[in-house]
C-alpha cells in the first residue's frame, strides 16, 4: 500500500533513497496533507476484526436478493393460470423479500468483505432460517389456501429441506401457482440455493469456500471437483438442472401433462415428495410414470461428483467403481427385496409384491416420500413393511445427493470400524487400516463420523420424547420425527395421512428436526459453542 501511495506523489514529495528510509509518511514529508493519510497493517486487520457484522449482513443482503428473483416463475404460472388474484401474494413477497435485502446490503455494499469458515456457517443457518420465514409469505398472502403462519412455515421448510412432509389437504382444488410454488421449493432445496450463490460470488469478488463448505453434506466436505470452488458448483448445478430437464421430458413422453411433468420432475429429483395431489404418485394409477419415478430416484440417489467425472471420462467406469455407491446399492436392493418377499407372503401377487416392495421402497429408503395407494394403512401394507422402511429412511442415499438421512458412507466406514475392532480383539498388536477403496480413511474423518452418528441419534430420541410429553402415542412420536430428522416426508400414526394434525408447539418442533437434518447437525451446533464465537 505503501509503495502504491508513494508512486502516485508529486516529484516534490519524493523520499530518499538510502538505508535511512523512513518508516512512516509523516516521517517522509513532515507534513502530510489530510487526503493522503494511510492505514498501517495492523490496523487493517483490526478493522477486519471489527467488521465481521457488515460482512454477515453483506452477504445475507445479496443472498435474498437472490431469493427473491426466485419468485418469479409463480408469479408468472399465477398469471397463467390463476389470475390476478392469486398473482399478488407472490408480489408482495417479492416486494418483501427484495427490501429486506436491499435493507441489509446498500449500507454495506461499499464494504470489501473476505469470507471466513465462521462466517459460512453463521451465513448458511441464517439464510436458510430466513429464507423459511419469508418463503412462507406466499402461503400467508394467498386465500386459497389460508394456513396459519406455523403451518405455512413448515410448509416452506418441507419444500427447502425436500422432505415433503405436508399440512395441507385438497391440493387438487388449490390454484396451480400454488402446487408449482411448492415443487419449486423442493427444487431449490435440492442442490441447494447457497451452491448456486457459490457460483455466482466470485463475479462480484467474492470467495465462496465458506459457504461450500457450510452448505455441502457428508463427511468429506474440502474435495472439490475442479481447482476453483465456483467451477466446482457450477458443473454440480449443471447436472442437477440437466437431471430435471431428463425428468421432464420422460413425465411428459409418458403421458403426463407438461406442468404436472414439472412438478413430479422437481420432486423426483430433489428426492422430496410435495406432489401436486393428494393422492401423490397414485393418483395417475400408471405403472409407467411410477417406474418412471423409481429410475430417477436411483439417479438422484448418487453422489453427484461422479457424475461430473463419468463426463469428464466420458466413462460410467468412476461410477460403478466407488465404493459408497457399490454398497449403497447392494443395501438398497436388499431391503427392497425382504420387502417385497414380505408383501409376497402376505397374500399380494409377485408383479404387485415387486412393483410395490420396489417402487415404495426406494421412495422411503432415498427420502422421496412418494407414495402409492394404501401405504402406510396397515389394513393394506403389513406392519413389518413400513416399519422396514421407516427404519431404512435413516440410511438414506450417497453423500452429495439430494437425499437425506445418514448417508450411505457413513454406515460402510462405521461397518468397516466395526470389522477393524473385532480384529484388532484377536490381533491387539496389529496395525489395520480403515480403507475406503485402496485409500485409508483419516482418523480425523472416522471421529467426525462416530461424532455425527451420535449426535444424529441424540437428537431423534430427544425430538421423540418432546412429541411423546404432551401424550402421543410411541407410533405418532418416533414416527413424525423419523419422517422430519431424515428428510423422508412419511409419517406414521396419526400423521400417516398428513401432518395437520400436530399442534403448534410439534409442528415448530418437526420445523427445526427438518432444517437440523438438512443442515446434518453441525452447523446448528456450532453457533451454541462459546469457541465458536472468540
Amino acid at each position: 500500500r505503501h509503495n502504491r501511495i508513494i508512486r502516485s506523489m508529486p516529484r516534490s514529495w519524493a523520499i530518499p533513497q538510502n538505508r535511512d528510509r523512513p518508516k512512516s509518511m509523516s516521517e517522509a514529508t513532515g507534513q502530510f496533507p489530510a487526503s493522503q493519510t494511510t492505514t498501517s497493517k495492523e490496523e487493517l486487520r483490526v478493522v477486519r476484526r471489527r467488521a465481521p457484522f457488515k460482512t454477515w449482513l453483506y452477504m445475507v443482503g445479496l443472498l435474498l436478493m437472490l431469493f427473491s428473483a426466485t419468485l418469479l416463475p409463480p408469479i408468472a404460472v399465477a398469471w397463467w393460470y390463476d389470475g390476478y388474484g392469486v398473482v399478488l401474494p407472490f408480489a408482495e413477497a417479492l416486494g418483501a423479500t427484495l427490501g429486506l435485502g436491499l435493507l441489509c446490503w446498500l449500507p454495506v455494499y461499499r464494504f470489501k468483505i473476505d469470507l471466513r469458515n465462521r462466517d459460512g456457517f453463521i451465513l448458511v443457518v441464517a439464510f436458510w432460517v430466513l429464507s423459511s420465514l419469508l418463503g412462507a409469505l406466499p402461503f400467508v398472502l394467498s386465500d386459497q389456501p389460508q394456513i396459519r403462519f406455523v403451518d405455512a412455515v413448515f410448509e416452506t421448510v418441507s419444500g427447502l429441506t425436500t422432505t415433503g412432509a405436508s399440512v395441507l389437504v385438497e391440493l387438487d382444488e388449490m390454484p396451480k401457482a400454488i402446487l408449482y410454488y411448492r415443487a419449486q421449493l423442493h427444487f431449490l432445496g435440492g442442490i441447494g440455493i447457497v451452491v448456486l450463490a457459490v457460483a455466482l460470488l466470485p463475479m462480484l469478488g467474492i470467495g465462496g469456500m465458506q459457504l461450500y463448505r457450510a452448505s455441502t453434506p457428508g463427511p468429506m466436505k474440502d474435495e472439490k471437483l475442479t481447482p476453483r470452488i465456483t467451477e466446482t458448483a457450477k458443473n454440480l448445478w449443471y447436472i442437477y438442472v440437466g437431471l430435471n430437464f431428463l425428468c421432464f421430458l420422460a413425465y411428459w413422453a409418458a403421458g403426463m401433462s407438461p406442468f404436472d411433468a414439472i412438478c413430479y420432475s422437481f420432486t423426483t429429483i430433489a428426492l422430496g415428495g410435495l406432489a401436486p395431489h393428494d393422492a401423490s404418485i397414485g393418483h395417475f394409477q400408471n405403472p409407467l410414470f411410477e417406474w418412471i419415478t423409481v429410475l430417477f430416484m436411483l439417479v438422484a440417489m448418487v453422489n453427484f461428483a461422479l457424475y461430473f467425472l463419468a463426463w469428464r471420462a466420458r466413462s460410467l467406469k468412476a461410477v460403478f467403481r466407488d465404493a459408497e455407491f457399490r454398497f449403497c446399492m447392494k443395501v438398497v436392493g436388499g431391503i427392497v427385496a425382504v420387502a417385497s418377499l414380505h408383501l409376497y407372503l402376505d397374500g399380494a401377487s409377485w408383479w404387485d409384491a415387486v412393483h410395490l416392495g420396489a417402487f415404495q421402497g426406494i421412495s422411503i429408503i432415498t427420502g422421496t416420500g412418494l407414495t402409492t395407494a394404501g401405504y402406510p394403512a396397515h389394513e393394506i401394507w403389513p406392519a413389518f413393511v413400513p416399519l422396514l422402511l421407516l427404519l431404512s429412511s435413516f440410511f438414506g442415499g450417497c453423500v452429495g445427493s439430494t437425499c437425506g438421512g445418514i448417508k450411505a458412507i457413513r454406515f460402510l466406514l462405521l461397518y468397516k470400524q466395526s470389522v477393524r475392532e473385532a480384529r484388532m480383539l484377536i490381533r491387539p498388536s496389529a496395525q489395520i487400516a480403515v480403507k475406503l477403496g485402496d485409500q485409508p480413511v483419516p482418523d480425523r474423518v472416522m471421529q467426525a463420523v462416530w461424532a455425527f452418528y451420535f449426535l444424529y441419534i441424540f437428537n431423534y430420541c430427544g425430538f421423540s420424547l418432546a412429541l411423546a410429553g404432551p401424550g402421543v402415542d410411541l407410533v405418532t412420536s418416533f414416527g413424525p420425527v423419523a419422517a422430519c430428522l431424515n428428510n423422508m416426508g412419511v409419517g406414521l400414526g396419526a400423521t400417516a395421512s398428513g401432518f395437520s394434525v400436530l399442534n403448534d408447539t410439534a409442528t415448530w418442533l418437526m420445523s427445526l428436526a427438518m432444517l437440523i437434518g438438512r443442515l446434518e447437525i453441525f452447523p446448528l451446533l456450532l453457533l451454541f459453542l462459546p469457541d465458536f464465537w472468540k
